[in-house]
């Protein structure tokens, strides 16, 4: 492990699978905490049997889905239902600063390794619980997808047009907004704590919670005036001429001229002085209209030139392989290689978000680890000798490598 992270000395065991809980403890290990992956003794995280797969890796790391989420972590192979499996988590939770989860409320508790279990053996125990709606409230046993929460908080409804079906967005913003970065966020807030107080605590992430708080600013005006917003209401959601996306000749572009000087200086670069009175006019009037005929006449090239010329909020609307392409990412280093045992080149994966001066992040201390890689180290770690180790794989209670996963994440 390499030295010098903010997060060097943070041991994360994280039970979580998919999505949600991969992605903040990826947040977690990429800035230096020794993440362990606790999968089952069966298929372990289920992102694993995901397609593509990745050429010539290891077949029980091969899914590029599972290495997108789970470079520089460790996993061991627990079966939670048997005792000695069971002793085995509370024996490596006593060494552990964070404990991650995603099941529904009380699974664990059922199970006898819960969080008041977990926290007689480690007081200091940060015990954190993504859910889709939290551990309290008459939806918590309730199943869930990102869509759902998204539609249950209001958001999924104010997204699209105003005659037009909701609109589902292309990045998971539950999951990752409201579940991934909130629960890192509140790891680290405990953590901090823990520093004055000596003592952990409970961190319920509820997914829909997370999401209802990017509609801070919306609420916030329905609170004030009494007003319910509509799905084509929200001035930042396609309801002004200057603020939208726009076709232009070969594509598309993005106007975002929010602020008065903005808008002014698109009008003027365009040779419409007489447009910057409509700034706030709505989609279907007529400055709308002529707008729409002044994009159409210029390539997105064309565009890109124009706002080097005029600041004035203005940017083309990218594909995927554009994007990752663009001078922008590859200066932020926002795509990196990543050395994968058994993988014919490096796997390109996305860099690390946030960026420290002093102690950056590292997204290439380890490889994605294969199923139950480091179970047998791991367990020395936490004490077991050569004997119990061994009498542990034999009755199943701990599984060590898997040969490679059989069936599909999605069949």
């Amino acid at each position: 492990m390499s030295g010098g992270l903010p997060l060097d000395g943070i041991r994360v065991l994280d039970l979580s699978r998919l999505l949600p809980g991969g992605f903040c403890s990826l947040l977690l290990a990429d800035f230096g905490a020794d993440v362990i992956k606790v999968e089952d003794t069966g298929l372990g995280d289920y992102v694993r049997w995901a397609e593509p797969k990745v050429p010539g890796a290891e077949p029980t790391a091969s899914s590029a889905l599972f290495l997108a989420l789970n470079r520089n972590k460790r996993s061991i192979r627990i079966d939670l239902k048997t005792d000695a499996g069971r002793d085995v988590l509370l024996r490596l939770a006593r060494h552990a600063d964070v404990l991650l989860e995603s099941f529904r409320p009380d699974v664990l508790d059922r199970l006898g390794v819960g969080y008041e279990r977990l926290r007689e053996v480690n007081p200091g125990l940060v015990y954190c619980a993504i859910s889709g709606y939290g551990r309290d409230g008459p939806y918590r046993e309730r199943s869930g997808h990102d869509m759902n929460y998204l539609g249950l908080v209001g958001l999924l409804g104010l997204s699209g047009e105003h005659d037009g079906p909701p609109m589902q967005a292309a990045g998971q913003i539950a999951d990752l907004g409201g579940g991934a970065l909130m629960a890192a966020f509140g790891i680290l807030a405990a953590l901090r704590e823990r520093d004055r107080s000596g003592v952990g605590q409970l961190v319920d992430v509820s997914m829909a919670d997370g999401a209802l708080s990017w509609l801070a600013m919306v609420a916030a005006k329905y609170f004030a005036s009494g007003e319910v917003p509509r799905r084509g209401d929200l001035e930042l959601a396609g309801r002004l001429v200057c603020y939208r996306p726009y076709a232009c000749a070969d594509g598309w572009v993005t106007l975002a001229a929010l602020e008065p000087k903005f808008w002014a200086a698109w009008c003027r670069g365009v040779g419409r002085e007489d447009l910057v009175a409509h700034q706030f006019d709505a989609p279907g009037s007529t400055a709308h209209a002529e707008v729409e005929a002044i994009f159409r006449r210029r390539t997105r090239a064309e565009w890109s030139a124009f706002a080097s010329d005029h600041d004035c909020c203005l940017e083309p609307v990218l594909e995927l392989d554009e994007a990752l392409d663009s001078e922008l990412v590859a200066a932020r280093e926002m795509v990196v290689e990543l050395d994968q045992p058994g993988a014919q080149e490096p796997v390109r994966l996305l860099g690390v978000p946030v960026k420290l001066s002093r102690t950056p992040g590292d997204a290439n201390r380890l490889p994605g680890p294969g199923l139950g890689e480091q179970s047998e180290q791991l367990l020395r770690e936490a004490g077991f000798v050569e004997d119990e180790i061994a009498a542990l794989l034999a009755s199943g209670a701990v599984a060590g490598p898997a040969q490679a996963p059989e069936g599909s994440f999605l069949g």
